[in-house]
């Protein structure tokens, strides 16, 4: 709710988890004009402009369900933005006691090593938090397949060049987005927050 003439806006909404890559849905269960119609796509604005800066970190928040049940509007004082405004309140209010948590993007490598060095690079891998998903002979060199966070390929090409002495090549594509440990969650949050203030100074 914001205060003023023509600054009347009150919505009250539930948010629950959607499975992933279900993306965003907004389930309008307004009854009796509690909020008259023309104001309910401007509450749903603003959620999707609060969700781009969800409560980890300032990432955004995607995969879940804003179920919009009840609110009040003024007769004079009421206007879309005033609503929009009270869907972004509304959103930052209800989503931190959600429980939400961080994704990472992991992506599926494919490593081209000579037999001599399989083992480091592997050990390599397995020291990045990556899951080995198989190995193969492949001409005269052995593939490992494997899913690695993103955000330990940093200097991948720079570190498999000196494990396998210039030998090794690899490739890579996105996988899927996956929660990230607690730890990990903490370190990116806290990373981000300076990141964030930093930002602002600016």
């Amino acid at each position: 709710q914001t205060g003023g003439r023509g600054q009347y806006g009150d919505c009250w909404i539930r948010l629950a988890p959607l499975p992933r890559g279900s993306g965003f849905v907004f389930d309008d269960q307004i009854v009796g004009g509690v909020i008259p119609r023309q104001y309910i796509p401007a509450v749903e604005r603003g959620i999707v402009e609060a969700a781009q800066r969800g409560p980890v970190a300032g990432y955004p928040m995607v995969d879940f369900k804003v179920e919009l049940y009840d609110g009040s509007y003024h007769d004079v004082d009421s206007s879309e933005q005033a609503f929009k405004m009270a869907g972004i309140i509304a959103f930052r209010n209800v989503s931190p006691g959600c429980r939400p948590v961080l994704l990472e993007p992991i992506l599926e490598i494919t490593v081209w090593t000579p037999v001599d060095y399989q083992g480091a690079v592997m050990g390599d891998i397995s020291s990045r938090r990556g899951q080995i998903l198989g190995t193969e002979q492949d001409g005269r060199m052995i593939k490992v397949r494997a899913l690695v966070p993103e955000a330990e390929l940093d200097k991948y090409a720079t570190t498999l060049h000196s494990i396998t002495h210039g030998r090794g090549t690899y490739r890579q594509k996105f996988h899927v987005y996956q929660e990230a440990p607690p730890e990990i969650a903490h370190k990116i949050a806290e990373a981000r927050k300076k990141e964030l203030e930093e930002a602002k100074k600016d």
